[in-house]
């Protein structure tokens, strides 16, 4: 299947592209498109991929799903773009950071910024439908990513991957912990954000981790 995707994701992820559940998918989004309003613009489902290829990885960041408020989502785990108010688990991350780096709030919540640095913000499901959380899970997005973050495992070393929340520490499994650096801590979500997310100091270690083994770190 020809999927419109950045060249060397392309290439790792031929296989996945085949798969009869892919195909499926990719018939059901675009029917999902046709006849509702779904996030993010379909231009937009694999910005993550597009801004972060796979050489260019050094720290995952793994949501569950696209926020699904109108101007939302854009292909970016936990981001929104410009003009748009922090969502209260984007303010966490920000406070966390302030906290741990002493970086005031930015101006906006666009992330791009950092997957243009090598932060690869992933959801495992990448489209939803309006006004509607976890719309389209189980419906073949999680194979699919659960196969990126394979690849990556294999395919890189020394990369960090951040899991917060019990959904994104299930991946754990699907990854090399002997190659790479995996910290893990409760979602930032204002329901759980205060036992032990705050305070996590996930943005110094990773940094810390990264000059360790020669790497340029994230300017968050």
């Amino acid at each position: 299947m020809n999927v419109k995707i950045e060249p060397s994701w392309k290439k790792v992820l031929e296989q996945a592209f085949q798969q009869d559940s892919f195909s499926k998918l990719v018939l059901f989004v675009k029917d999902e498109y046709s006849k509702d309003k779904i996030f993010p613009e379909g231009k937009n489902i694999f910005n993550a991929f597009w801004h972060c290829p796979l050489d260019k990885v050094k720290i995952v960041i793994l949501g569950q799903d696209p926020y699904h408020g109108p101007g939302q989502a854009h292909g970016l785990s936990f981001s929104v773009k410009p003009g748009i108010p922090f969502p209260p688990s984007l303010l966490n991350i920000f406070k966390e950071i302030k906290s741990d780096l002493g970086k005031d709030l930015p101006p906006n919540g666009d992330l791009t910024r950092w997957a243009d640095q090598g932060v690869f913000l992933l959801n495992a499901t990448l489209t939803v439908k309006a006004h509607q959380a976890g719309s389209h899970q189980k419906k073949g997005w999680e194979e699919f990513t659960d196969e990126v973050i394979k690849t990556i495992s294999r395919e890189k070393e020394n990369v960090v991957f951040m899991l917060w929340g019990a959904f994104a520490q299930k991946k754990s499994e699907l990854i090399d912990s002997t190659k790479h650096y995996i910290l893990k801590a409760p979602h930032p979500s204002p329901l759980s954000a205060h036992r032990g997310f705050l305070g996590c100091r996930h943005f110094s270690k990773s940094n810390e981790y990264l000059i360790s083994k020669g790497l340029t770190p994230i300017e968050w």
